[in-house]
């Protein structure tokens, strides 16, 4: 139950928070240089009438949310260049009337009102351009009930009418008028100027008259002046002239004290000048040597700076792009090193692969045998014998022979051995390809012996005559 009523309360303060900021943010305060115009439902005037807007300049207002909004007036003056041209004066003279209006938005009460009717929510430049338009037709009005000698002679009344008709005009539309500056009055006539003119002759010729009065009285008071001059500058002449032999006197002696004195004078000036002289030649020769050796020292670092650094600069540079040739060498030769490598360490895997397999078969080959490993390269010879004797016969395949003669007979070969010569010649033929056993010796092997064993001289020339006996018999 605690809980929950502090929850309650808890609820209420932030509603009543909500609540007090939301009123506190529509109370607004009107700054000095500016009026606030409240637009709505804000009731009606002191004389029961409608208002559109309430207008407050200065102090502050609450605004009413839904029913109430607000906008600000800017109080800034408005300056006006007017260029008025060819205006027409009362006595069809036309006139340039160049001037400056300064207006702005006022604070009274039915002329602020005025303003937030018909100024609210316009632009600068928009309160800028209708003002002028007033000011314009305005100004052309009081020119055209004025003489041309009224506007440029009796510039108060002038101004004076200008800003009545023009600040009654702004009224209307919430203005009022600040200050009114004609800067010059012209006309396309002439007029204005050949009154100038009228009145500076005039001014000029009373400026003489004037002159010559002041020139008489001047010349009978300078003619006095002059005789009473001459009789009190003879006296003082006299006076003077005693008064100056005295006083040659006293120079005179005065001078031969100051002569004396500037003998003195010069003699220890000039002794003072030339120790200073000498002390300055001694100084100076210090200074010169010590600049002279600056200076070597600063050629000898620039030399230094220019020459060894440069040539130590060129050295690592040197050392470096070698340094890197030989590290591109060496890493080129190292590439192609593992590439080597790695070629024969395949090579060696597939051939040691191989012969792994070639044993293996080998093998098993030897235990389908029996265990006889003879037996079982009988059994390997039988299966490439085919092969064996192909290549044996490809030997003398393509020998090409075009034509063979032969005188066969039984005893005419010189032999003895009563054997046909024909048969000699192809016997001899086949004797001339390598023997089977000599291609196994060859290969470090030798012939199984159910092929045939080699025949040593003597077993071989027996049985060629047992042979041939042999045939002889049949």
């Amino acid at each position: 139950m605690g809980y929950e009523l502090i929850i309650a309360i808890a609820i209420a303060t932030v509603v009543l928070l909500v609540l007090i900021i939301g009123i506190l943010s529509r109370y607004r305060k009107c700054p000095s240089d500016k009026v606030l115009v409240i637009y709505g439902k804000v009731g009606s005037g002191r004389n029961g009438e409608s208002r559109s807007a309430k207008c407050i300049h200065g102090g502050a207002a609450f605004i009413v949310p839904v029913l109430q909004s607000y906008q600000y007036m800017d109080l800034t003056p408005i300056s006006i260049n007017v260029d008025l041209r060819n205006a027409l004066s009362k006595q069809n003279i036309r006139v340039d009337v160049p001037s400056r209006f300064t207006v702005g938005i006022s604070t009274e009460a039915g002329t602020m009102q005025n303003a937030a009717e018909r100024l609210l929510g316009l632009k600068m430049n928009e309160i800028q351009e209708l003002a002028k338009d007033i000011i314009l037709g305005q100004l052309r009005l009081v020119i055209a009930t004025m003489d041309i000698e009224e506007i440029n002679s009796d510039r108060d009344k002038f101004l004076i009418s200008v800003s009545n008709n023009v600040e009654i005009e702004l009224k209307k539309i919430g203005l009022r008028l600040i200050n009114v500056n004609v800067t010059d009055i012209n006309d396309e006539s002439g007029y204005i100027e050949a009154l100038g003119k009228e009145a500076a002759a005039k001014a000029i010729n009373d400026a003489k008259k004037s002159v010559a009065e002041k020139d008489k009285d001047g010349e009978i008071g300078q003619a006095n002046a002059r005789r009473e001059q001459r009789i009190q500058v003879a006296a003082a002449d006299a006076a003077a002239i005693k008064g100056e032999n005295e006083a040659k006197i006293e120079v005179a002696l005065s001078d031969a004290a100051r002569r004396e004195k500037e003998a003195e004078a010069l003699r220890l000036a000039t002794a003072a000048e030339q120790v200073q002289a000498a002390k300055a030649k001694e100084e100076a020769y210090v200074a010169q040597k010590e600049a002279e050796q600056n200076r070597a020292d600063l050629e000898r670092a620039t030399q230094q700076a220019d020459v060894i650094v440069k040539a130590q600069i060129a050295k690592e540079q040197a050392e470096i792009a070698a340094e890197a040739e030989a590290e591109v060498v060496r890493r080129k030769a190292r590439g192609e090193a593992d590439a080597i490598y790695a070629k024969m360490e395949a090579q060696a895997k597939g051939m040691q692969e191989m012969l792994s397999k070639q044993a293996l078969g080998m093998r098993e080959l030897v235990a389908a045998a029996g265990g006889d490993a003879d037996a079982a390269v009988k059994l390997i010879v039988a299966d490439k014998l085919q092969d064996l004797m192909q290549i044996q016969v490809e030997a003398i395949k393509n020998i090409k022979i075009d034509k063979v003669t032969v005188w066969d007979s039984m005893s005419g070969n010189g032999s003895g051995s009563g054997t046909p010569t024909t048969a000699n010649f192809l016997s001899g033929m086949m004797k001339s390809i390598p023997p089977l056993n000599e291609v196994f010796k060859q290969a470090g092997m030798e012939l199984p012996s159910f092929l045939g064993s080699e025949r040593k001289d003597g077993e071989n020339d027996s049985t060629e005559e047992m042979e041939e006996e042999k045939e002889d018999e049949v």
